[in-house]
């Protein structure tokens, strides 16, 4: 939070990654404000000021800064739910060509993947993915497609068969492995939280292990709250725990910024060729619509899913600028 006035502004930090609530008093000109945190450490920092630049100067280097995002990052993105095969791709691309409309990234939702296994394709529909990317880079644009931490319950998928074997899912609080409902049904789900998972997760996007995928194919990291549909507030209960046997109430509001960081970490050691050769990705991208304190230093984040009427783009503008000047400096909204 940040208190100003005419002359002078101040600063606080509430570090807590547990269910936090902040109430803030007023009362003639003082004001007051409450932290009431479920569990975990009083970690307070103060941020002197003077001045509200400094502010977040300070909140910076508590957080970390955000990196120079890639430059086409910075254009206009046309994403939608969904596309149904590669000629739909192309035919919108064409589109925008031949009226002449700027766009610079499209984007893939979950429909592209086989039955919502992340890191695979529809062979019927996305049947050459390496093209379809070639072709959209052939007029100076990316591509975006869809990560998300629910992984498939289905020993046939690689990716949760070696999960499984590694011991790498977040377990119940009796000690199995933990299964919610989400988009492809019974899932499991990856524990960020741990360096090895988040190495191994990374390392499923180089170009060697993402089969199908180019150096212009960047990353969406929805659904990471994580989303469980069968959960209480439709997320995960806080009894599951950790690899480090650690209840996720302790960690809960840090689980999307570790998978978008094992994400941005992965793009970043991935090859710089086709033929996974070449140097490393400078600039990643990767969108996250879960964050917590220093999310800016992953990639950017989104305010989630809205409607496209006048009332929740009138609401999208104090929403942008107040997680701007919270340190969030890449940020954006569905129009």
């Amino acid at each position: 939070v940040t208190s100003h006035q005419k002359d002078k502004t101040c600063g606080a930090f509430w570090f807590n990654p547990t269910e936090t609530f902040v109430d803030i008093f007023s009362k003639a000109e003082d004001r007051n404000v409450n932290f009431i945190s479920e569990s975990g450490l009083i970690d307070l920092m103060l941020l002197p000021g003077p001045d509200p630049p400094s502010v977040i100067n300070q909140y910076k280097d508590l957080t970390g800064p955000p990196p120079m995002p890639p430059y086409f990052s910075l254009g206009f993105h046309q994403c939608k739910w969904n596309y149904r095969n590669e000629r739909d791709v192309l035919s919108v691309d064409q589109g925008f060509e031949e009226h002449d409309i700027p766009y610079d990234v499209i984007w893939l939702d979950i429909e592209h993947t086989d039955q919502k296994k992340y890191f695979t394709w529809d062979k019927t529909n996305f049947p050459n993915p390496v093209q379809m990317q070639e072709n959209i880079l052939a007029h100076g644009r990316k591509m975006v497609a869809i990560v998300d931490p629910h992984i498939k319950k289905d020993d046939s998928y690689y990716i949760y068969r070696e999960a499984k074997e590694r011991n790498y899912f977040i377990k119940d609080s009796s000690g199995n492995t933990f299964e919610g409902w989400c988009w492809p049904g019974k899932s499991s789900y990856l524990d960020f939280t741990s360096e090895s998972v988040r190495q191994w997760w990374g390392d499923q996007f180089s170009l060697k292990n993402y089969q199908g995928s180019t150096d212009s194919l960047y990353i969406w990291n929805d659904m990471n709250e994580p989303s469980v549909f069968d959960g209480p507030e439709v997320t995960m209960k806080k009894d599951c725990r950790s690899i480090e046997n650690i209840e996720h109430r302790e960690w809960h509001n840090l689980y999307g910024m570790y998978m978008q960081r094992a994400t941005f970490e992965g793009l970043e050691r991935r090859g710089g060729s086709s033929s996974g050769q070449g140097n490393a990705i400078l600039r990643p991208f990767v969108l996250s619509r879960s964050f917590a304190p220093g999310s800016q230093r992953w990639g950017a984040i989104w305010t989630g899913d809205n409607e496209a009427n006048w009332e929740h783009l009138k609401i999208s503008v104090p929403m942008l600028l107040s997680m701007s000047v919270s340190g969030l400096s890449f940020v954006g909204a569905d129009v």
